[in-house]
This record gives structure tokens, sequence and C-alpha cells, in this order.
């Protein structure tokens, strides 16, 4: 490529790589942001001076790769409609055999190009422009091109979907005060995508038009109901099971809800040829006990997590190995600060004070990760901003309880979900600290679907979340004011107005004191108690090669074989 063809580097990149030699901002922030701005991995690691192990050939080093096989996984097997809608990563692990992303954030976190080959954003990070791969092919032959870009992104956007995406793209939305209120009498606020928000450029470049500036626009990209589906999606029914066109190297060819997903290996793949012929998941239901045994017994050679409490038994099978991944994942007892009792921030602050994150790391997980803040925003997360340490305080917690007119204390319902295990654990810890304040906790186990079907009505549950790459990122889809994944109905426009200013924020020191703010807010709202966050697992049999535990239990399956 000739020097007239080079794309010049984003405006900050220089400011980046000098902070970075200075020691201001450690090597995962450089590495995360300068990609994000466009430089490319390969740079990136080489101005930071480490190997960029993801774009290596998997375990390379030590064995060559061989062809063929049929990798069997223990994972459910669920609904697999509409990927926009997608609210379980395993749906999306079957998905993204078949579809596939603009972009792709790898194990250490960060982002690189996939659909799209290359990005741009501009100074003030309002724009940012998306080239797209040449000569990428549809499963059905199509090529895929902008009109496919286009499509999605409306399709997100369009409140009649029902896509959390809405949340994660909210820098695109216009909301509109329809002049109507709910039954509560607050008003009804109509969000529906920005006119010119997505462009057009060419057939093989899109541009986003934001109404504020927005950093993490590609690692939002890889979110899992950001799948890329054909522009023809709505006009072939609108169900991927039932007619599973994709860009991905696989096909699927068998599928039973609950039961069975077999993906084959497709001719005219546009990217590296994979290694296995085929991938088979097999659904042995929420007990997660089954899909060890099944590994025990080599009816499959891997297991899409394996939780804590089976680390020892997982090392006691012949020939398995545990892979481990930190992230921030993690379960929050969140309250609606809408419905009574809850509405009162001095109730829902004297739960969060009942309190102590180390030791409820210890009663339900082992120790095996990170006390939480209550704030939702991790220590792995690169804006993270390290906050005073909160402490168990009885003594305050009484104290707001008798303020907010019970003084006797209280009696609360908690919803938790049967499976996984340290759910339930959690759950009973919890209640157990909160009895020394007055606050009786009833705990509700309910079995998984049935919880999924209230989990965000019901005032207070026990709910999971996913690893996110960016603190931001789970801030925009669960608190941010009257987005669709927001169960705690937390509605707080100081609050969103902090939000907007840290994802626009390009400088990393002024960012985290943006990010204190908050966190802050958040952690005073009260509107959630967050025990910790944990490190997950998965087992396998040594014959896997390749593989990586994602942060976000993706299955990036491309470069994984069988011995």
């Amino acid at each position: 490529m000739s020097k007239k063809d080079e794309k010049p580097e984003h405006i900050y990149i220089p400011a980046l790589k000098e902070q970075f030699k200075k020691g201001k901002l450690d090597r995962r922030e450089f590495l995360r942001t300068a990609t994000l701005l466009g430089l490319s991995a390969a740079a990136a690691y080489s101005f930071a001076g480490v190997i960029d192990s993801e774009s290596l050939t998997a375990n390379a080093q030590s064995a060559t790769p061989k062809m063929g096989g049929n990798l069997r996984v223990s994972m459910r097997v669920q609904e697999m409609t509409d990927p926009a809608k997608f609210d379980w990563t395993e749906k999306s692990n079957v998905a993204r055999q078949v579809c596939e992303y603009l972009t792709k954030t790898g194990t250490d976190n960060v982002t690189r190009p996939y659909l799209a080959e290359s990005w741009e954003a501009s100074d003030d990070l309002k724009t940012w422009t998306f080239k797209l791969r040449k000569g990428v092919k549809w499963s059905n032959g199509d090529d895929f091109n902008a009109d496919d870009v286009v499509f999605n992104f409306t399709r997100w956007l369009d409140p009649k979907t029902g896509s959390s995406n809405q949340g994660l793209f909210s820098s695109m939305i216009t909301s509109t005060d329809t002049g109507k209120k709910d039954k509560k009498g607050k008003p009804i606020i109509s969000k529906t995508m920005t006119p010119g928000a997505v462009e057009k450029v060419d057939d093989l470049t899109v541009r986003l038009n934001l109404n504020r500036a927005e950093l993490a626009m590609p690692e939002n990209l890889y979110n899992y109901p950001t799948a890329i589906v054909h522009r023809d999606f709505e006009k072939a029914g609108a169900n991927l099971s039932k007619n599973p066109v994709g860009t991905g190297p696989y096909e699927l060819v068998e599928f039973r809800v609950g039961e069975k997903a077999v993906l084959r290996k497709r001719a005219g793949y546009w990217g590296d040829e994979v290694y296995l012929d085929q991938i088979t998941y097999t659904d042995h239901g929420d007990d997660s006990a089954a899909g060890l045994a099944a590994l025990a017994s080599g009816q499959v050679d891997l297991v899409y997590e394996s939780f804590v409490e089976q680390l020892e038994v997982v090392a006691a099978i012949p020939d398995t190995q545990i892979y481990e991944a930190v992230t921030a994942q993690t379960a929050v007892a969140r309250m609606q600060m809408d419905a009574k009792p809850f509405d009162d921030v001095r109730l829902r602050k004297a739960v969060r004070l009942c309190q102590d994150h180390g030791r409820l790391l210890e009663l339900a997980y082992r120790g095996k990760g990170a006390v939480a803040e209550d704030h939702h925003v991790a220590p792995v997360h690169p804006e993270y901003a390290a906050l005073t340490k909160q402490k168990q305080d009885y003594a305050e917690a009484k104290k707001l309880l008798a303020e907010a007119g019970h003084p006797n204390g209280i009696d609360l319902k908690l919803d938790v979900k049967k499976e996984p295990p340290w759910e339930v654990a959690v759950a009973q810890a919890l209640a157990e600290m909160c009895k020394p304040a007055g606050i009786r906790i009833n705990i509700n186990v309910m079995p998984n679907a049935q919880y999924w079907e209230i989990w965000d009505k019901t005032p207070f549950g026990l709910t999971a979340w996913t690893h996110r790459p960016l603190g931001v990122m789970v801030q925009n889809l669960a608190y941010r004011s009257g987005v669709p994944w927001n169960e705690s109905h937390h509605n707080d426009p100081e609050y969103d107005k902090l939000l907007d200013a840290a994802s626009g924020e390009l400088d990393v020191e002024k960012r985290r004191v943006l990010m204190a703010k908050v966190q802050q807010r958040l952690q005073d709202n009260s509107v959630i108690a967050q025990p910790f966050w944990r490190s997950i697992f998965a087992a396998g049999h040594k014959r896997v090669q390749g593989y990586k535990l994602h942060p976000t239990n993706y299955h990036q399956l491309n470069k994984v074989w069988l011995a």
C-alpha cells in the first residue's frame, strides 16, 4: 500500500502513545483505546511491545492444527428466532457460527475488525465511518454490503423490534414526549432512531452520525444481540433457526429447542478455513452436573460453563482441563425504585449497607473473584475509578430503616432462579446478613424459565449479568433512563448526563474522574446490592485444542481443533 493510500491516524493517537510512554495509562487501556480509534491491533501491539496472541494461530507453537472432527458441546439449546432480541449468551453461541459481527472483541478485551475491515472516528467522536469487507458472501450467494448494515441498525433502533440495542446505541436515538402519561402519571417518551443516524456512503461504506460523542462504538458492535442478519431477514420470516442465512463458516443443519443444534462447515466461506467439520450442541438441562457427567462419560468434549462448586469434581475427571477467565460477570439484587417499598431510597440503602462483600464472595463463590461496590463497574473495566471502600454498617441501616417508616423491621420477598447454585447461595447469604438490621428476606427460588418471565417485572430480584468489556456498556444497557433492560427502573436525569459525558471522553484520566461520578451516583441511588464479580470456568477434554474461555462465554471456534 502506498503512502497516499494510508489512512491518517486519529488526532488523539499521538497523545495516547505519549501517555503510554510516560506511564500515565497501562498497556490494556492503550491497546483498547488505540484500536477503537482505528489503529490496527497489529500496530497497537507492536507499539506496546507485546505479541498480539489473538492474531496468532492458537496453540500453533505446541502442535500442528488438524482438520476435521466434530466438537461436541454441552450447552442449553434455546429458542433462536431473532438475534436482535437475544437475551442469553447461549442463543448467540449457536447463531454466531452462522451469523457474524462487524467487529470482534477477543479474550484480551481488545476489539478488532470482522465484517468491517476498518473504521475511523471523527475528532469529536460523533461520526464513525466503517469500511466493510469486500468479497464477503452470504450463505445464499448474495453479496454482503452496506444495505445489510443499514437494515440491521434500523431494525435495532426501531422500538417495535424490542431490542436491548436501543440502550447500547442511545446516542443514535431521539426521545420525544408524546404528551401522554402512563398509569403512574409519568410522561410516555417515544424513542426512535434519529433521522440520518445511519448513512450509506457507498456499497461498502457506512457512516454513523451520533447525537453525542461515543468512544465505545466498535465494542458495542460485538455485544451478542448485534449479530448481522441478511437484509431480507424480515421478508424471510424473521426466524434465524428456520432460515439460517449467514456470512459465517457454518450452516445450521439440525435444530431442536431443548435438545440439539448441529452445525456443519460450509463451502465458500470468505475467511480462513475453519478446522472443525462439525459442531454439535447438546442440551443437558439446567442441572450443570448433567453436562459434567456427559464429559466424564465421553459424550461431549466441552462444557459451556462449570461452576465454582464443581472444580474439585472436574479435577478428578481423567484427561480433563479447566479453563478460567477473570471477568465482569456478576449478579445484582436489584430493587425497582418506583415500586413500594423500594421507592424509598432509605430502604434501598439499608439493604445495601447490610452487605459484607468480602464475606459474600467467600460464602457464595469460594473467594474466586473480586468484591463489588454496588455500582456495576468492575476493576477489570479500563475506566473503573476506585471509590471509598464500603463497609457493613448495621447502625446506619437500622437508622435509615426507621426513618423510612419501618422501626420494627420489614419483610421482603427476593425472587431468584434455581440454577446455577451460587445464585441461590448469594441470596441466602444476603438474607442472613440483613437479619440483624431487621430486614427479613423470604427467598423465592423459582425454575429458571419461570424467573426469566418476570426478571424485569419483580420489585426485588437477583439477576445475573454477563461480562461487557467496558463499564459504560452495562450502564447504558441497564441503568440509563427508559432503556429496555433497565430492570431496576432507574430513572435519574443527572446520572444520564454524567454517563453521556463519561462515554464521550477520550482522555483516560479525565474519563476516570467522570466515571467516579457515575459510579458514586448509582451507588448513592442504591438500586442494586451487588455482592461480587466472579471468575468463570469451563471444563473440556484435553483433545480440544485452541480454545480460550471468553469472559462473556462467547464461543469463538474458528481456530479450535481436535487432537
